[in-house]
């Protein structure tokens, strides 16, 4: 990679020049909301890149916690990753369909879990597919290897502290949902939501940072952030829908060199489905 581009994603062409390689893992984190109407593990059963196995972002999950695909014990993560045949110092890469939708929250989830060679395939399956890159049917049996997690806890803000970053404003709020649902003129995907946003959000909506599937240069990421109304030098904590897409914004923070920001796991899944929170519409 060049100083112009993200450290954290990889080419169509890199992967392909090292499909094969007992060093790498390959793994399709593709998830859908229902609205788009797409079946991600119909897709991988259909035709997947060689070697790459499929993470189930609602089974890898904290499924007690009464919302979706949020972060897991760390020994439930690493049994699940590490059934998957991929261990904590692999060179792991995560492809969704569309590209930079999906996968960043695995990146980010194995990352936040101990993993430190994770990266994101640029232009993702649909690119990949496109360009008559190879694909397969055949779907890997590895044998379980040993994931040992090492969690940062620092990367996850959880309910009450968000509760006290909305009171304080010690933190800018970067919401990844599209401006309807930010201002409150489009209704919640998810039943018994209230519409709007936390008091002093700013809105960066997921799909301003790519192009094509593929994460938009250095230089464009900053404008974007900064033409938002976040201020680069300070903390961020992101946020959207269900802690999937607020993981692009961290993608996109990181990929900047910024490190002091966090990400809202509950994310309004959590915060909009409460009555005691505090939530405001329209722009500002």
């Amino acid at each position: 990679m060049n100083n112009t581009t993200s450290a954290f994603v990889v080419s169509l062409d890199w992967l392909e020049q090292r499909l094969g390689d007992p060093g790498i893992r390959i793994v399709d984190a593709s998830w859908y909301l229902p609205a788009q109407q797409r079946d991600p593990k119909a897709e991988y059963a259909a035709a997947h890149i060689p070697g790459a196995v499929f993470f189930d972002q609602d089974a890898v999950a904290d499924l007690s916690s009464g919302l979706p695909h949020t972060l897991p014990s760390p020994e439930f993560f690493a049994k699940s990753v590490g059934d998957l045949g991929v261990r904590e110092t692999d060179t792991i890469i995560v492809y969704d369909g569309p590209g930079i939708f999906t996968a960043p929250r695995v990146w980010w989830s194995l990352r936040t879990m101990g993993a430190r060679n994770v990266f994101v395939l640029d232009g993702g399956m649909d690119g990949w597919k496109a360009d008559g890159r190879p694909v397969t049917t055949d779907v890997p049996a590895p044998s379980p290897v040993p994931f040992t997690p090492s969690f940062n806890a620092a990367a996850v803000t959880s309910f009450q502290e968000m509760t006290a970053i909305v009171a304080s404003g010690e933190r800018q709020i970067a919401d990844a949902r599209g401006p309807g649902r930010f201002t409150g003129e489009e209704a919640e995907p998810r039943a018994g939501m209230r519409s709007g946003h936390m008091p002093g959000a700013q809105s960066l909506p997921s799909g301003v940072f790519s192009q094509g599937g593929k994460l938009k240069s250095l230089e464009e990421l900053r404008k974007t952030i900064e033409a938002a109304g976040i201020d680069l030098s300070k903390p961020v904590v992101t946020t959207c829908g269900s802690g999937v897409t607020a993981a692009i914004i961290t993608l996109a923070l990181q990929s900047l060199g910024h490190a002091d920001n966090t990400l809202y796991d509950g994310s309004w899944s959590e915060w909009g489905s409460r009555q005691d929170t505090a939530v405001v519409t329209g722009k500002e």
